[in-house]
């Protein structure tokens, strides 16, 4: 069988749904970092297991979640509230983990992302996913858009993860958004990411979380970066191909990257905040 981890933030809106769809698990587990609305007495009505911790950074967060609940089974299912996994996933999850060998440490999956109902098959930049764990071989890097490193072999599932990232709206979105790429900034100004990133990794690694990683790094050290995402996203991943929502999400998206250069510089003008 399989345990569920899901984190929460004041999800009273998606967590119903979430929790609905991970019905099939007899362990499951809100990491939750106090909520100020119905989150707590939702989970607790479902029969899931409350744990509370104050959110530090995700990197952390996520990982104390990983060693401080006592999780029933060896292998976990990690999701947020505005995720859900369709019945072919959770089949396919409790299938593989009952003939997993020893050194399989993880599976990989396809997140589809959904704006205006639209899938965004082309638009959406990083889609695959270490979701399935043995939670005692994985642990959390980096301290925003966190990199999930486990310590063995990963498999792949063919069965995708919905996720439906617009569900509470664009302005929640840009909110979310908004305090990323603060921490983004944060990062890069204190050289927290790689020094030295390489080319070659970013391009041919067979780990995706290393490629991803150094694409980033590289990302990170080239002019025009909005303009370049946004070209990117459109002509080269052909987001024009997912239409309205495809041109919408990778307008967003430069928006976003816009904010940490924008940040970024203000942090190297003037420093950090003062505490």
């Amino acid at each position: 069988m399989i345990s569920v981890l899901i984190l929460t933030r004041n999800e009273q809106q998606d967590l119903p749904a979430c929790l609905a769809s991970v019905a099939w698990s007899d362990d499951v587990h809100v990491f939750d970092s106090f909520s100020v609305d119905g989150t707590v007495e939702i989970a607790r009505a479902a029969g899931a297991h409350i744990h509370q911790r104050p959110f530090d950074d995700y990197a952390q967060h996520r990982t104390a979640a990983l060693r401080e609940i006592p999780f029933k089974y060896p292998w976990l299912f990690l999701l947020d509230a505005d995720e859900r996994a369709a019945p072919p996933l959770a089949l396919e999850m409790l299938q593989v983990v009952a003939t997993a060998p020893a050194g399989m440490a993880g599976f990989r999956l396809r997140r589809r992302d959904y704006l205006f109902g639209t899938w965004l098959k082309h638009a959406q930049i990083s889609p695959f996913y270490i979701r399935l764990v043995r939670h005692e071989s994985a642990h959390y890097t980096r301290a925003i858009n966190e990199v999930l490193e486990v310590k063995g072999e990963i498999g792949d599932l063919s069965s995708p993860l919905d996720h439906f990232p617009f569900s509470k709206g664009i302005a929640q979105w840009m909110d979310k958004h908004n305090t990323y790429s603060t921490m983004e900034a944060q990062l890069i100004f204190r050289q927290q990411g790689l020094r030295n990133p390489s080319l070659k990794t970013a391009l041919f690694d067979r780990s995706f979380h290393q490629r991803r990683l150094h694409q980033k790094a590289i990302f990170y050290r080239l002019p025009f970066r909005p303009v370049l995402k946004f070209l990117y996203m459109t002509l080269v991943r052909r987001a024009i191909l997912d239409g309205r929502a495809g041109l919408t999400y990778a307008a967003l998206q430069s928006i976003y990257e816009y904010l940490i250069v924008l940040k970024t510089d203000e942090l190297r003008r003037s420093g950090p905040p003062s505490k």
